[in-house]
């Protein structure tokens, strides 16, 4: 999808009707299929709702969407949504518009579906068009990160001008350069996070000057196969500091349970520290941070500012050699890398697979992957197959057992 806002003419018209409408129709659905008028969306912010049932990623964003859309006509405010529909069969459809409170374009309007799809450039979904009420120009701005926004924000964001856009992204800048671990972890009555045994209470004055993952997790969290290597690689960072008396590594959990009894289980599994279960700050912090999946690691500096926001994947990528997760380590980390690939064949032979694998890196035809052999992320330099995309890391091909080479080295 294109990013940032453009211009998109209205046709010069004063209503959405030239969009929604086509030359036998001049109404949309109702998820009960009663006909709404598509003059009755004229003064309204409008967003244009691209998405299917068959996506999960859809289904999940359809739960948020309703939740935004309810609360701010709840407000009073000018807010509409119309759903293009995606779906593979009416049945479909049906069944999913009947999820939404908003009005949609009738599935057999495939002209009219086509017809947005293209001139809103979608090339993926769920995609969110927000079009603001046409100006003296007879123009509508169209903002093509309407997701992301919804996601980010939620009622905040609207009107999802410009103007309020640039606002909000300036009180995170203000927030971000304000944040430190008092602001993150206290509130006005605890001044603690949790320890062990339960319920031992550990300052977080105490966490001043260590670099700190937050990680958002849950029992219920899949996949949970990253907690046991997220502990494995915390009690092997903190071996590594323990040699160092200038640093010191800390994680705090931030919990997604949906019970006190599942959050005491799983905290009880780790070595690490929490914020109390229900804690007022559990929100605040994803929403500050923006998290949008679990488990996801945060990664503080000594200085109580965001050093990334990408800690499980390098976790996944690298280990404990990770730590301190800054750029300057991940520079380190990818010489050292192409130091490596200098040593490995470019062609080997991986039990896994029938084709021959070639070495390839981010700059000639390698880039994010995940490992067909071990499920983890990789990037930098990948074994690939060129006829069929698979990929795994160098690692996990043993070249003294399974690798042959065709170039003598």
């Amino acid at each position: 999808m294109k990013d940032g806002n453009r211009a998109v003419t209205n046709g010069g018209s004063s209503s959405f009707s030239s969009l929604l409408a086509s030359g036998d129709r001049d109404y949309l659905l109702s998820p009960t299929g009663a006909q709404v008028k598509v003059s009755n969306l004229d003064g309204k912010v409008l967003g244009l709702y691209f998405s299917a049932n068959w996506y999960p990623p859809c289904r999940s964003f359809n739960q948020i969407l309703v939740r935004i859309y309810e609360e701010l006509l709840g407000n009073g405010s000018n807010f509409e949504v119309v759903y293009v529909s995606s779906d593979e069969d009416s049945d479909a459809f049906n069944e999913y518009h009947a999820s939404m409170p908003w009005p949609a374009i009738p599935f057999s309007d495939l002209g009219t579906k086509i017809s947005l799809n293209r001139k809103f450039e979608i090339e993926g979904i769920p995609c969110l068009i927000i079009l603001q009420p046409c100006d003296t120009k007879d123009e509508t701005a169209s903002l093509y990160e309407g997701v992301e926004i919804v996601y980010r924000y939620g009622v905040d964001a609207f009107p999802f001008t410009k103007e309020r856009l640039q606002q909000l992204k300036e009180e995170d800048r203000e927030k971000e350069e304000n944040q430190t671990l008092f602001t993150l972890l206290t509130n006005h009555n605890r001044d603690y996070v949790l320890g062990h045994p339960t319920p031992k209470q550990v300052p977080v004055a105490s966490l001043v000057g260590k670099t700190v993952g937050l990680y958002f997790s849950a029992k219920w969290c899949l996949p949970g196969v990253f907690t046991p290597k997220m502990i494995r690689v915390y009690n092997k960072i903190k071996q590594m500091v323990d040699v160092k008396e200038d640093e010191d590594f800390e994680v705090v959990y931030v919990s997604s349970d949906r019970d006190e009894d599942s959050f005491h289980s799983y905290f009880d599994s780790m070595p690490w520290l929490a914020l109390p279960f229900g804690d007022s700050m559990i929100k605040k912090l994803a929403k500050h941070f923006d998290v949008q999946g679990i488990p996801c690691l945060i990664i503080l500096g000594p200085n109580g500012k965001t050093v990334t926001k990408q800690g499980r994947n390098l976790i996944n990528l690298y280990g404990e050699n990770a730590y301190p997760f800054t750029e300057a380590r991940l520079e380190e980390l990818l010489k050292e890398m192409e130091e490596e690939a200098k040593k490995l064949p470019t062609l080997v032979r991986h039990a896994g697979h029938r084709h021959e694998l070639s070495l390839v890196s981010e700059g000639n035809g390698g880039g994010p992957f995940i490992c067909c052999e071990c499920d983890e992320q990789g990037c930098g330099w990948a074994y690939q197959c060129l006829e069929c995309g698979f990929e795994v890391h160098p690692k996990c091909v043993e070249t003294s057992n399974h690798g042959s080479t065709s170039d003598g080295r």
